[in-house]
């Protein structure tokens, strides 16, 4: 899975989703996330975490082996 697929998938659920990420290992299926949406406003990790994996649910079933996020408003990536 590619990079732009993921973040397309990402932001099909959250339209201003800005999305950086890392391929960990250079196999495209171990994935380092930093997303930042004002659709985080309100929710805690656990609830951003669901968010974004009801988003990215059948990429996890396969090519997508592992993920690591951190998911962040955009006050909260602006702090510092």
């Amino acid at each position: 899975m590619t990079a732009a697929q993921i973040t397309a998938a990402v932001r099909a659920a959250l339209p201003d989703a800005e999305v950086a990420l890392e391929d960990l290992t250079g196999t495209s299926d171990h994935w380092k996330a930093r997303i930042v949406s004002a659709g985080f406003a309100g929710l805690g990790p656990l609830a951003r975490h669901r968010l974004v994996n009801q988003a990215l649910a059948e990429p996890l079933r396969g090519p997508i082996h592992a993920l690591t996020m951190e998911l962040l408003t955009p006050d909260e990536a602006a702090a510092p």
